[in-house]
């Protein structure tokens, strides 16, 4: 009689212990990868402040807004309607209308500017497929005031237990939920409702009203906007 064979407990056991490890390292990897991409993201957000601050002080005035950018940095064009320039507001919604379309607004322009300044990297030619920034995960990202100006509305700000505090607000789009709450915690208080930092439904206008997300879901996406 034939005798059957068989895996022993042993053996199972040590399948066993080789999936969990393969499992952990995926886990860790994932981990690693989300790490690095909230790093990528605040990022973003401090250096935009950085560049805006930099031409600011070496211009006397605001990327977007100056009315002398054409003198200031070669090549450097002005924002429209002329009555916007040079009064302290980045007008235009923070994501710049379609992609592939020559920005006219300060908003799109900021941009520009910074880049000529040399303070920022990327492409000065306004009508450059890769001309707005993107983030980690490929969402644009932008600049304006929360004020309103000359040039319409500003930055409808979003609703909340208190308005969000500040002059200028800066988004970033397609965060991930898990992402999103892990940016508050590392840049603000941890809760994506309240503070300088807060996540609204992606795809909302940059100008426009919208509800708060209390606790950003993990398996949803969001627009990421912070104040200062």
């Amino acid at each position: 009689m034939r005798k059957q064979s068989g895996f022993t407990l042993i053996e199972l056991a040590i399948v066993l212990v080789i999936i969990g490890l393969l499992l952990g390292g995926v886990l860790k990897g994932q981990e690693l990868i989300n790490s690095a991409k909230v790093k990528n993201m605040a990022a973003d957000f401090k250096n935009i402040q950085v560049y805006l601050f930099a031409y600011q002080d070496r211009f006397r005035a605001i990327p977007g807004d100056d009315g002398r950018a054409d003198t200031h940095v070669a090549g450097g064009a002005l924002a429209l309607p002329a009555a916007t320039r040079q009064n302290g507001l980045i007008e235009g919604d923070w994501n710049g209308g379609a992609s592939g379309t020559a920005p006219t607004t300060e908003s799109g322009l900021f941009w520009q500017h910074v880049r000529l300044a040399n303070l920022a990297p990327g492409p000065t030619n306004l009508t450059a497929a890769d001309y707005y920034p993107t983030n980690a995960d490929g969402g644009r990202i932008g600049i304006q005031s929360i004020q309103a100006g000359a040039g319409g509305a500003g930055f409808a700000t979003i609703t909340g237990p208190t308005p969000m505090p500040g002059s200028f607000v800066i988004c970033s789009g397609s965060i991930t939920g898990r992402i999103a709450t892990q940016l508050d915690t590392t840049l603000d208080d941890g809760e994506t409702s309240t503070g300088s930092l807060r996540a609204i439904a992606q795809g909302t206008a940059g100008n426009a009203a919208t509800t708060v997300q209390v606790n950003a879901a993990p398996g949803q996406t969001y627009t990421v906007c912070m104040s200062f």
